[in-house]
């Protein structure tokens, strides 16, 4: 039996070979079975004041344990039989009567005999609190902190821990007790950790919130995040004590902290187009492998052509729509997961957690997959063969859906990762794609809006451009929005009566679908006023007018009112049989005009003031063209630049259109090639004009008196012209034609009446009088002897009209060469 030396009990073996290295600077002793002290260390006469000769052979409890902490004792003891040992803090009793605040250790010794003996450890807490609280008021302090303390000695052995930092970490405190924290947690972490604390102690300058990343025993594949201040503990002396730590659990902060920088990232990675095919696969390929293994991205069919998805949510039934693959992303190559290549149509399977996600809108977690027999996999043989194959162990689908309207599902699955899915794995999932879901969403609307605004301009602009017998043309159309296509600038070219046409090209200020929809209704105005044969003055002038007077209907709508309000216009009038061409602008720039041999000219002309302004008249100006002139009509937009004067512009394009022998459509192509490099700021238009003339041969002019009697001679006159073209086959009909139309000139004009006969592309029948009366066309009763002839020429022509001329009204008819059955 030892006295005083600090070896470890005769007739004891040491456990685990350890003993000396948990006890060592502790108090040690041993007990027996039956509780009686058997030996006794040096330290732990230093700790009790009590020698051994005084405790050896003596009841621990009798001896060591005050009165009032003897039925605590005895739970201890009985508890530390039951588990097998115990730590803890315990109230000992000093040799002078002092009560003792000690970190109390209990591990079982095998004795000679077969006896159950106690080695106890006791290492002193006053020396590290100075504090009047007793052990029992500190302990329960320690156990309501909410953080987790733990206080360790110079050795940076655990001394004092409460239960929240056990509840953290999973360590209970039996294990923590009297160990380094690489003795219980090895590793880097811990290694860092301890480095801080010698730190600490040393310097006495506190540590705040040293972050580490530990994987607890009951969650090995999860690793949780910490929070640890560490700060000096000082006698009252000044004299350092030990360290203290305070830990907190930071895993729910930084993995939200994480979170809200990766949903950050998503907001700059999904969506950066508008093609919602391509912004699915961005969502695939942004999960993978921050969230899943595996994703997948289905959208209805409905939406990639911009439509409004079929499906609504709740909607009853279980319809599933017609899906297609839009996204795949997997941590393998190609994605072999996928039983459907990407653009591929999807089969949603009646029964499976995708027609009831689509079905309730709902989110479906399945945190562990099973393909046994009776399960939704179970009844999919090819998706479970995959599963197995793959190690697909956890699934999460989320419906993609915007303003009630299912856009399509995603689909998360982890395999290489062991951890399942969890609770806020799928809400991460959820805000992920709900971010995803207003790119698509945004995508979907900007493809039904893009073609609805393509369609209104392919329904606005002229489909087919021809010039007759009069022009030859080419143009080009260069929106400002390149994505949209879509502007307010329009051209025309508008057939007239006997062989003329009529160049139109105009500006309406602004771009976009509003502009688009204001040019429209300018350009049906210029039709309007094209078909009544006005001359291009008349035709600004009323045009201003119909402008002025939807601004004012449109006062409740300024969006339309402003895009309307200040449109520039150019319209121009050419003549095949004179070559004249009368030219009218408000507040548009002049064409380019090009002579077959000459240099290049612009056109003095008024320039007018814009339209709907209706300060002031607009003026013509007519110019005759020898044939093969070109002409070149644009918008300000292909000439104009922030950094050059317009003039700049407007003789780089004449130097492009300057080139003899090209055809028109080359030379719209030099015009484009010759633009800065740099996209328009403003919507660009190119019309050019070729001129063409009709000669002598295929115009015939009579003048006539006005004398009933001339009617049969005009008849005469016109058939022979007929013979001479080849064009007997239309004597009978055009005879009737100019023996009303004459009639009705010498009946009801005044002055001398002019026939004419132009053949081009139809046959043309002109009479002329200084009469200013315009022929209406009536239904005769069956008793009237007249007022037929009008009703007579329309139903013979192909066209007919009247246009009003400085010296009176010619009165026309068309017919075709051929004639229709």
């Amino acid at each position: 039996m030892p006295t005083g030396d600090d070896r470890t009990p005769t007739g004891t073996k040491k456990v685990g070979g350890d003993v000396a290295g948990r006890s060592a600077g502790a108090a040690v002793a041993v007990v027996d079975g039956k509780g009686t002290v058997v030996g006794w260390t040096q330290a732990a006469q230093r700790l009790t004041g009590f020698p051994a000769q005084e405790v050896v052979g003596q009841d621990a409890v009798a001896v060591l344990v005050a009165a009032e902490e003897v039925e605590r004792a005895s739970a201890h003891a009985r508890q530390c039989r039951v588990q097998g040992g115990w730590s803890g803090l315990a109230g000992l009793r000093h040799r002078d009567g002092a009560r003792l605040e000690v970190n109390l250790r209990v591990s079982p010794l095998s004795g000679t005999c077969g006896e159950r003996q106690w080695l106890v450890c006791a290492t002193r807490t006053t020396a590290l609190f100075s504090s009047p609280v007793n052990g029992s008021d500190m302990e329960a302090l320690l156990s309501s902190a909410p953080i987790g303390i733990a206080v360790r000695d110079p050795q940076l052995r655990c001394t004092w821990v409460n239960d929240a930092l056990a509840l953290q970490d999973g360590i209970p405190r039996e294990q923590r007790l009297g160990r380094r924290l690489t003795e219980v947690l090895p590793g880097d972490e811990a290694e860092r950790a301890e480095a801080v604390m010698r730190r600490v102690f040393a310097d006495g300058v506190p540590t705040v919130d040293h972050q580490y990343r530990l994987s607890l025993p009951a969650n090995p594949h999860r690793q949780h995040s910490f929070s640890a201040s560490f700060f000096r503990l000082d006698d009252a002396e000044g004299h350092p004590l030990g360290v203290c730590a305070m830990i907190l659990d930071v895993t729910d902060r930084e993995r939200a902290r994480e979170r809200l920088a990766v949903l950050s990232e998503a907001s700059t990675r999904i969506g950066s187009t508008l093609d919602v095919m391509r912004t699915g696969q961005e969502l695939a390929d942004f999960a993978v492998p921050r969230l899943a293994d595996y994703v997948t991205v289905d959208l209805a069919e409905a939406v990639p052509l911009g439509e409004e998805s079929p499906v609504r949510l709740g909607a009853a039934g279980g319809h599933a729509p017609a899906f297609r693959r839009a996204g795949m992303a997997s941590i393998h190559d190609g994605a072999p997961e996928s039983i459907w290549s990407h653009g591929e149509q999807v089969l949603v399977r009646a029964g499976s957690p995708f027609t009831a996600v689509l079905a309730s809108g709902r989110p479906h977690l399945e945190p562990v997959l099973d393909t046994s027999p009776g399960t939704w996999l179970g009844q999919d043989p090819i998706r479970a063969e995959r599963v197995r194959r793959y190690g697909m162990h956890s699934l999460m689908i989320v419906p993609i859906h915007a303003r009630g309207a299912v856009l399509g599902v995603a689909v998360f699955v982890r395999s290489a990762d062991p951890a399942p899915f969890e609770a806020d794995d799928l809400l991460f999932a959820q805000e992920l794609v709900t971010r995803a879901a207003l790119a698509l969403d945004n995508a979907r609307r900007y493809v039904r809006e893009r073609a609805a605004a393509l369609a209104l301009q392919r329904n606005l602009l002229p489909r087919r451009l021809t010039g007759g017998a009069a022009v030859d043309v080419a143009s080009r159309y260069l929106p400002a929005d390149r994505e949209d296509g879509v502007g307010g600038d329009w051209f025309d070219v508008i057939p007239l009566s006997a062989a003329r046409v009529a160049l139109v090209v105009g500006d309406v200020v602004g771009h976009g679908i509003n502009a688009a929809a204001s040019m429209g209704r300018l350009r049906t105005a210029v039709h309007t006023l094209a078909n009544m044969d006005l001359p291009p003055d008349e035709v600004l002038a009323r045009l201003d007018d119909t402008i002025t007077r939807l601004a004012e209907e449109d006062l409740d709508a300024p969006a339309l009112t402003g895009a309307v309000l200040g449109a520039t216009c150019l319209y121009a009038v050419y003549d095949p049989v004179s070559r004249c061409c009368t030219m009218a602008t408000a507040g548009h720039p002049p064409p380019v005009i090009i002579p077959p041999h000459g240099d290049v000219t612009f056109p003095d002309l008024p320039t007018g003031l814009p339209l709907g302004v209706g300060m002031a008249p607009f003026e013509a100006v007519e110019l005759e063209l020898p044939e093969g002139c070109v002409l070149a009509f644009y918008t300000d937009g292909l000439v104009e630049a922030r950094d050059l004067d317009i003039d700049v512009g407007m003789h780089r394009l004449g130097a492009a259109v300057a080139q003899p022998g090209r055809s028109l459509d080359d030379l719209c192509s030099a015009v484009v090639a010759a633009l800065p490099a740099r996209a328009p700021s403003d919507d660009a238009t190119l019309l050019l004009a070729r001129t063409r003339a009709l000669s002598p041969s295929q115009v015939a002019t009579w003048e006539l008196d006005c004398d009933p009697a001339v009617v049969g001679h005009a008849r005469a006159l016109a058939v022979e012209r007929l013979a001479d073209w080849g064009l007997e086959h239309l004597a009978p009909t055009t005879e009737l034609i100019v023996s009303e139309l004459v009639t009705n000139a010498i009946r009801y004009g005044t002055g001398p009446v002019v026939l004419r006969l132009i053949r081009h592309r139809v046959l043309v029948c002109e009479v002329c009088d200084s009469g200013e009366s315009t022929p209406r066309l009536r239904h005769a009763r069956t008793t009237d002897e007249g007022g037929r002839g009008l009703f007579l020429v329309a139903q013979l022509s192909h066209r007919r009209g009247t246009r009003h001329t400085a010296n009176g009204k010619v009165v026309w008819a068309e017919q075709e060469l051929t004639p229709t059955a």
